[in-house]
């Protein structure tokens, strides 16, 4: 019997790329139940104001701070060696790029957008938190984990309400995704 030997690097872009899967479902779906699919698919106007509980920012600031937090997490790789994080680059910036387009694209755009119109903004905002963190457990990540990886949801999602676009929390998820990449946590 022949076995097919693929890396751990490919069966984990592999993984993600099923996303697609999820995601053409749901907008079949959202689409044979007639529904507006409305993806946050336009660029923030980097000038308006977030009114947030005591304080106003601009969009530009609001987005700033979270890039800068976002980069925190590859902070510890500037402290492996340049080998170790040239031999994962590639691999890092296709996983980024898959994983975080497909994870922002189907639970802040299509499944936040669409629950929004049904239930109430808190409500959709913590269903979807907490079905990205936990769909993590299918990458190998634990339960408990997965279960924090809900507070990287519930932040991807007030990024995208209140900036009024999904380009952003990509963004920010490519960093993450990135830092755990070269950190070692993802393979």
């Amino acid at each position: 019997m022949y076995k097919l030997s693929i890396s751990q690097e490919t069966k984990v872009l592999i993984n993600r790329s099923f996303l697609l899967f999820i995601l053409t479902s749901t907008i079949i779906s959202l689409k044979i139940s007639k529904q507006k699919i409305f993806l946050y698919s336009h660029l923030p106007n980097w000038n308006n104001q977030i009114i947030m509980p005591f304080h106003q920012i601009k969009v530009a600031r609001f987005l700033l701070f979270g890039l800068i937090g976002s980069c925190i997490i590859l902070l510890p790789a500037l402290f492996q060696e340049t080998s170790y994080i040239k031999s994962l680059f590639l691999f890092g910036i296709l996983f980024a790029l898959i994983n975080a387009t497909l994870e922002e694209v189907l639970w802040r755009g299509v499944m936040l957008s669409s629950l929004k119109r049904n239930v109430s903004t808190l409500y959709a905002v913590l269903i979807t938190s907490v079905g990205f963190g936990l769909l993590h457990i299918s990458i190998g990540i634990p339960v408990m984990l997965s279960i924090l990886f809900s507070f990287g949801g519930l932040f991807y999602a007030i990024v995208v309400i209140k900036s009024k676009s999904i380009y952003p929390s990509i963004v920010f998820h490519m960093l993450i995704n990135l830092g755990m990449v070269f950190n070692g946590w993802i393979i």
